[in-house]
C-alpha cells in the first residue's frame, strides 16, 4: 500500500537534484521585502479606496458568496462589476468567475465545437493550454508571436472551425503578441481569437483597456476576451468578455462556471474600486512605463540577459539554470527583495530566468535599490 508513496518522494529526490523543487513561503502582513514577484502593478491591492470598499461589501454580505453564482452567489456586487467590465473592454457582456483560470478553462469549452482545431501559441499559459486539454479538440501548437505559422495551420484545414488562442502580453517574458496581425489571419480563415488580456489589463491600451483594445479590436464579434481580476486590479478571480449569445451560452452550459462557489462579494467590491481607479490611472502607467525602462536599462547596463522589449510590466533576465536561479533568487530574498524564479515547467522554453513585476506602489527608493540588489546578486 505504501509502494504508491516511495514513488511520490522518490519523483520529488529527483525533483530536487534538478533544482526544482517548489517550497510555500507564507508572508505577514507586515512583510519587509520589497516586492518584485507578485503582480499588483499599478499598487491598488492595498490603495485605501479598494480596501474600504472590501472591507463595506465584507460586513453588508459577510465573508463568501454562499453558493454558486446560479443558486446565490450572484449578487448586485457581481453584477456592477460585470457591467462596467464590459464597457471597459468594449464587450457586449462579461461574465466573472471565481478565477483567470476557470475562466479560461470554460472560455476555451465554450468555443470548441465538432472537428473544432485549436492554434495555441508555445508560450501560452497553462490555463490555456489545460482548457484545450479538456475541451478534447484537436490543437497545434504554433512558434511563439509568428502569425504566419498561424496563417499556415490554418490554410491546411480549410473550412474547419477553428480557434486561435493567445496571450496579450506573456506571463513570463513579458513581450506582446502580434494581435492586429493575429487577427488579419483569422478573420481570413473565418477563425475566432481568443487572447488572454491577463497581464495586460489596467497596464496597457486606451484608459488601461488592454491588449485588445490596445491594437484596436475591442468589441469585433470573432475575439474573445478573458483576464484575471488579480494582477492590476490587485484582487482575485477572472472575467471573460465577449458577445451575449457566448455568455448565454456559458451561463446555461459552462461547467466551470455553473458548478463553481461565486467570486466572494467583498472581493468583487474590492476590483470593482480598482477598475475605477485604473481605468483613470494614466499616472500610474506612465510610471509604470518609467520603472520598467529603468529595470531594463539597469539589467542591460550589467550584462544580464534580458528578454525582448517588455510591454506591460514583467521584464524577464534569463538564469544559466535551474539551480542557479534559485540560488540567484534566494541571494536576493536573503537582502530584503522577493523576485520570481521561474523553471521548468513553469517555462514554455524549458529555459530558467528570474521574473521582475514592477509595482508602483513601491516607494521610487526602494524600487531602485531592489534592482541595485538584483544585479549584485547576479551569477
Amino acid at each position: 500500500m505504501a509502494d504508491w508513496l516511495d514513488g511520490l518522494r522518490r519523483r520529488a529526490e529527483l525533483r530536487a537534484k534538478a533544482g526544482l523543487a517548489r517550497e510555500l513561503r507564507p508572508r505577514t502582513a507586515d512583510d519587509p521585502l520589497t516586492d518584485l514577484a507578485g503582480n499588483d502593478y499599478l499598487g491598488l491591492a492595498t490603495h485605501a479606496e479598494v480596501v474600504a470598499a472590501a472591507a463595506d461589501a465584507l460586513h453588508r454580505y459577510g465573508l463568501g458568496a454562499t453558493g454558486s453564482r446560479l443558486v446565490r452567489g450572484s449578487t448586485d456586487a457581481h453584477a456592477a462589476l460585470e457591467t462596467d467590465l464590459a464597457d471597459w473592454l468594449g464587450a457586449d457582456r462579461a461574465l466573472v468567475f471565481s478565477s483567470g483560470y476557470l475562466a479560461n478553462l470554460g472560455a476555451v469549452r465554450a468555443l470548441v465545437r465538432p472537428r473544432t482545431l485549436l492554434v495555441c501559441d508555445a508560450h501560452n499559459h497553462a490555463s490555456l493550454i489545460d482548457g484545450g486539454r479538456l475541451a478534447g479538440a484537436q490543437t497545434e501548437v504554433v512558434a511563439h508571436a509568428d502569425p504566419g505559422a498561424v496563417d499556415a495551420v490554418l490554410a491546411d484545414h480549410p473550412g474547419r472551425p477553428a480557434v486561435v488562442i493567445t496571450e496579450s502580453v506573456f506571463s513570463v517574458d513579458g513581450d506582446l503578441a502580434p494581435l492586429a496581425a493575429l487577427h488579419a489571419v483569422v478573420r481570413r480563415h473565418g477563425a475566432l481569437l481568443l487572447v488572454d488580456d491577463a497581464h495586460a489589463l489596467g497596464v496597457i491600451g486606451p484608459a488601461g483597456a488592454g491588449g485588445v483594445a490596445a491594437a484596436g479590436l475591442a468589441g469585433q464579434p470573432d475575439v474573445v476576451v478573458t483576464a484575471t481580476l488579480s494582477k492590476a486590479l490587485g484582487g482575485a478571480g477572472g472575467v471573460l468578455a465577449g458577445p451575449q449569445p457566448l455568455i448565454r451560452h456559458l451561463v446555461d452550459t459552462g461547467r466551470t462556471f455553473i458548478f463553481d462557489t461565486a467570486l466572494a462579494p467583498a472581493v468583487a467590491a474590492g476590483v470593482h474600486a480598482a477598475l475605477t481607479l485604473a481605468r483613470d490611472g494614466a499616472r500610474l502607467r506612465v510610471e509604470l512605463t518609467d520603472r520598467v525602462a529603468a529595470a531594463v536599462g539597469r539589467f542591460t547596463g550589467a550584462g544580464l540577459d534580458v528578454g525582448g522589449p517588455p510591454a506591460g510590466g514583467v521584464v524577464s533576465i534569463g538564469a544559466p539554470g535551474p539551480e542557479t536561479a534559485l540560488a540567484w533568487a534566494r541571494d536576493c530574498r536573503d537582502r530584503g527583495v522577493a523576485v520570481g524564479c521561474f523553471r521548468p515547467p513553469s517555462t514554455p522554453d524549458q529555459r530558467a530566468r528570474l521574473r521582475i513585476t514592477v509595482n508602483v506602489g513601491i516607494p521610487r527608493a526602494d524600487f531602485d535599490r531592489a534592482l541595485d540588489v538584483i544585479v549584485e546578486c547576479a551569477p
